[in-house]
């Protein structure tokens, strides 16, 4: 869903190290909450209001990266797309292209998409269900409304997130896991519900193998409910889909992000509509990670490298091939 959608990249994005750890803590929102009025605005380290984009046929909102925040934890792309309505016959249809250096999750709350990669993977993804495709050194994929859901009107509502890999496993063979909504872990108490997508939280920790520490997670939250942040986490960022929350009093609309300081107990209360929420976060990376279009690199001589295989187009004799059922088309490197 990422390329197509955007203009290319090109910044470097620092990390740090956080040198404690905090120990796991289990799901119980009456624990030590760290009520809303307890919690000063100044935790929040950065406010992030992605601009939409409109791309003809529905829009998308960028959060990661942005001026004044590339990553939260390993996470270094998020994207919202949609909602969008399409009539019969229409859908969306994102080319075959590359990445490097990540993982990407499509994560969605309506429609579908099927994706194709040069790992041999043909699925079909729905809402509530993870795709989950580690690039490594490199690896091609397409994402396109399927024929079934074209066979009548449709929509399309979800997100899309890179997480950037350790510099041990940028050079890994791809691999691609599909996991059912039944198989992610579910955390729910009166008037909240958590499915955990990726990584640990809340005592409880999700099938997908990950490289690195990492959370994120889909919350649903009732009017006036308390959500207590994972505090086991260096990172930890909120995306708001639907709804508000409140903050130490003050109110933040969807389609904003906020990043917390490291080791703050926070708790959120959700407005008066009640919330979506997508959290995330984890610890941060051993070192600096550059960005460009698709490619994700702990140097920027990768980044060429993946580049120039590209350029070359010489399929399945390098790094890259296109997916298997989709090799009449792909995406040219930009200019």
């Amino acid at each position: 869903m990422s390329v197509g959608l955007v203009e290319h990249l090109a910044c470097q994005i620092r990390t740090t190290k956080w040198s404690e750890r905090k120990m796991r803590m289990s799901w119980n929102p009456a624990l030590q909450p760290g009520c809303p009025d307890d919690v000063d605005t100044d935790a929040i380290e950065t406010l992030i209001v992605p601009r939409a984009r409109d791309l003809g046929d529905f829009e998308v909102r960028r959060a990661l990266p942005a001026p004044k925040r590339q990553m939260v934890g390993p996470f270094i792309f998020f994207d919202q797309a949609g909602p969008a309505e399409f009539l019969t016959g229409q859908g969306v249809d994102v080319r075959p292209h590359p990445h490097t250096g990540l993982g990407t999750v499509t994560y969605l709350f309506r429609g579908d998409f099927h994706h194709r990669d040069s790992t041999g993977a043909d699925q079909i993804i729905r809402p509530g269900e993870l795709n989950w495709m580690v690039a490594g050194r490199g690896v091609t994929h397409s994402e396109r409304t399927s024929a079934t859901a074209r066979s009548g009107p449709n929509s399309l509502s979800g997100i899309q997130t890179w997480v950037a890999l350790p510099d041990q496993y940028e050079d890994m063979a791809p691999i691609f896991e599909h996991h059912n909504k039944e198989a992610l872990p579910i955390i729910e108490d009166s008037g909240v519900t958590v499915r955990l997508i990726l990584g640990n939280a809340y005592g409880k920790v999700a099938p997908a193998t990950m490289f690195s520490e990492t959370f994120y997670a889909d919350v649903m939250l009732e009017a006036g409910k308390r959500l207590p942040m994972p505090d086991n986490h260096e990172d930890r960022g909120i995306y708001i889909v639907e709804g508000s929350i409140l903050i130490a009093g003050q109110e933040y609309q969807s389609s904003q992000m906020m990043v917390f300081r490291p080791g703050d107990k926070i708790t959120v209360l959700a407005g008066q509509r009640g919330a979506r929420l997508m959290i995330l976060g984890g610890a941060t990376l051993e070192g600096p990670r550059y960005i460009w279009w698709n490619f994700v690199a702990s140097s920027k001589e990768r980044i060429e490298e993946a580049k120039a295989e590209w350029r070359a187009e010489n399929w399945g004799k390098g790094r890259f091939d296109l997916p298997v059922n989709d090799r009449d088309e792909h995406i040219t490197l930009p200019d």
